[in-house]
């Protein structure tokens, strides 16, 4: 077997501090802490504040399949209260400001959304506040036209806390609670909605993302008792197969995971402490890299756009907050210092 310093020409340094400026594949032995450590190639990106919504809110549905200059967020629980949180508010974004556009038919929180800002999905969710003692499991199924909101095919099980993903005729949502951890699948054809082969890991408050109903990517999530899951899981059209695990595990209760089943951004979400987190981490088709975070740690919170530009808005944090960011993943990216462990 080669060695290290045959394989690379030298051998591995020993210094008393990291070096202050490391490349990519480096490797030394810091002898005042007493660790192997290395330089790994870092993950370009970073979030910036933008403008407020006008409905500061949480657990909102919003279309996530659009670019992140073009969100569309809907309902929500604007107060907590348990009687008068409920919203129907749509709210457009154009890349600068968000502006009200025609209300939904029925306000509903923890539901699903999918599609684009002039051609969107409002799925499932509860009729009653996020805080009611008593969520309402709803089979309801709403679609935007860019103008208005019009009831258009139920789904077959009714659920909260499900996330949905894909465009207007062609959507997936998978997962959801009621009364247990579901692991029912839908996909919908624009038409009506047919279930197909479940997820592996019955979960409730993940993240969901993928371009339509043959390609989804499945984060996170909860079930009873604060576990939070890491398990991540992705759909090729007939069957769900797992993969690597996110770094954090968390639930959302909303959409916070962007991309594609090959690159994605999964971002905010409760922890198992249970804490509110603003972790982010970006997926290479291959494996999770921790990135930089949000600036506002967020729960329940709305999100859209691909691996390179991504939008995040509202949620709790843990009061109700009306604030937007956006994720720009331009390179080139800094090398990151990392420990290497025998465990």
């Amino acid at each position: 077997m080669a060695t290290y310093k045959e394989i690379f020409g030298t051998n591995i340094q020993v210094v008393s501090s990291d070096p202050s400026n490391p490349v990519d594949g480096q490797i030394w032995y810091n002898t005042t802490t007493q660790t192997l450590k290395g330089a790994i190639a870092g993950v370009a990106g970073a979030w910036s504040t933008d403008a407020d919504v006008n409905t500061a809110r949480f657990f909102l549905s919003n279309a996530n399949n659009g670019p992140s200059s073009a969100a569309l967020g809907y309902s929500g629980d604007t107060d907590g209260s348990e009687f008068t949180g409920l919203t129907t508010i749509t709210e457009s974004y154009n890349g600068t400001t968000w502006t009200e556009v025609n209300d939904l038919n029925q306000g509903r929180t923890y539901a699903a959304g999918s599609g684009t800002q002039t051609a969107a999905l409002f799925i499932a969710g509860s009729t009653q506040p996020a805080n009611s003692p008593a969520p309402t499991p709803s089979t309801v199924n709403e679609s935007w036209n860019g103008t208005s909101w019009t009831e258009v095919g139920d789904i077959n099980t009714s659920r909260i806390v499900l996330p949905g993903t894909g465009t207007q005729t062609s959507s997936i949502i998978a997962g959801g609670f009621v009364g247990s951890n579901l692991a029912n699948v839908e996909t919908w054809n624009g038409t009506s909605w047919t279930e197909v082969n479940d997820i592996n890991t019955a979960r409730r408050g993940h993240g969901c993302a993928g371009p339509d109903n043959t390609s989804a990517l499945i984060a996170g999530g909860n079930a009873p008792g604060g576990v939070r899951f890491s398990e991540v899981e992705s759909w090729n059209g007939t069957s769900w197969t797992e993969i690597a695990d996110v770094n954090v595990g968390r639930s959302t209760g909303s959409n916070a995971l962007t991309g594609t089943a090959t690159l994605g951004l999964y971002f905010g979400g409760t922890d198992a402490t249970p804490a509110i987190v603003g972790s982010t981490e970006v997926w290479n088709g291959t494996s999770w890299s921790e990135a930089n975070d949000l600036n506002t740690a967020r729960t329940g919170h709305g999100g859209g756009g691909s691996q390179a530009a991504t939008i995040a808005f509202v949620g709790s944090s843990p009061s109700i907050i009306a604030s937007t960011e956006l994720w720009s993943n331009a390179g080139p990216a800094t090398p990151q210092t990392v420990t290497f462990t025998t465990s």
